[in-house]
């Protein structure tokens, strides 16, 4: 090592010139990378004896310090030509679309569902979804231990003790508090979400929407009930759309009945929507029994009323021919702006 050759690559240095960040790096490993030239004095250096340390101990640090403030040097000046040559923002110019999600199909339906109801009278009631036994089952005509309870597997959160929490298995918990908190006539729906212990496929799920309506008042029949239900069914799937009732169980309601429409596909003449039978099930229903009303403070030789039930992500199905009740849970952006043209501005 001589003092010539420090010289000679500070002279380098001195003369090094980059345009881009790819050759300050190139620049960066040829001097101060582990076999680049400054490293390779340095090691030189280690094999001198103590005077010629002394000598060179100096120079050589400079020239190591020299290098690196070269190499910063030449970063920032390039990262300033590149920034100035950079295409420049025009602020005035509109900004992208940003690509928007839309309204879920069983969000459409249950608001037009509502908008059906509150146009006939009726105010909309919200409940909790952990519930008691009490409000689920036995203010609704499940005495403890009832054949009927088996007819819903429940989500329990706790148990052990008389009245254990649990996931609603009906938005009917709702209708009580509903007839406890409020004095008669009610008439009111309740919209939310249920929960079920079923296997998941094509035709079921552990989650899914309901809405119920309750109505409560002196003098209420059967006859208001399905004259009732033929209205929403009209306003929801066409002024020709006809109804039938078929008798059924529901230990909350007695009669109880299952209500088909007319299928809107084929208009009564069979098609694979309705399995040839030129009709589709949506709902069920019945007269409020006397146990339930009592229950909930509320006189039975005075008053009466129905109440009825459907599952939102059927209706849905039925409206727009979904074939699979999975994909109302996957949130495939694909599948749910197949929806938009449904939404009412």
């Amino acid at each position: 090592m001589t003092i010539q050759d420090i010289e000679k690559v500070q002279a380098e240095l001195d003369a090094l010139q980059c345009s881009n960040q790819k050759e300050v790096e190139e620049a960066r490993v040829r001097f101060l990378g582990k076999k680049g030239i400054v490293t390779a004095l340095f090691e030189e250096f280690r094999e001198l004896d103590k005077d010629g340390k002394k000598e060179f101990g100096r120079p050589i640090n400079t020239l190591k310090q020299a290098a690196q403030a070269k190499i910063d040097e030449l970063k920032e000046t390039v990262g300033q030509v590149q920034d100035a040559s950079a295409p420049k923002v025009d602020l005035s110019m509109p900004g992208d679309d940003m690509d928007l999600g839309s309204r879920h199909p069983v969000s459409i339906v249950r608001q037009e569902i509502v908008q059906i109801f509150r146009k006939f009278g009726y105010d909309v009631a919200e409940g909790p979804e952990i519930e008691d036994d009490y409000h689920v089952f036995e203010a609704l005509n499940f005495p403890p231990n009832h054949p009927a309870r088996d007819m819903q597997d429940t989500f329990f959160v706790s148990s052990g003790h008389p009245n254990p929490l649990l996931l609603r298995t009906h938005t009917s918990s709702v209708q009580v508090r509903t007839m406890e908190k409020e004095n008669v006539p009610i008439r009111v729906v309740c919209p939310g979400r249920v929960f079920r212990n079923e296997a998941i496929s094509a035709r079921a799920h552990c989650i899914f929407h309901q809405i119920e309506g309750l109505y409560v008042d002196e003098g209420v029949t059967f006859a208001d009930l399905k004259q009732s239900i033929l209205l929403f069914a009209r306003e929801m799937f066409g002024p020709q759309t006809e109804i039938r009732l078929r008798p059924s169980y529901f230990p909350f309601t007695e009669p109880s009945a299952e209500v088909d429409v007319s299928c809107n596909i084929c208009h009564g003449k069979g098609c694979n929507i309705c399995k040839g039978t030129g009709w589709l099930e949506i709902m069920g229903c019945g007269m409020v029994d006397p146990n339930v009303l009592e229950a909930s403070g509320i006189d039975s030789s005075k008053y009466s009323g129905f109440a009825f039930g459907m599952g939102l992500e059927r209706i849905a199905m039925l409206k727009w021919r979904v074939n699979d009740l999975r994909h109302y849970f996957e949130n495939d952006m694909r599948f749910l702006k197949e929806f938009e043209a449904s939404i009412e501005v």
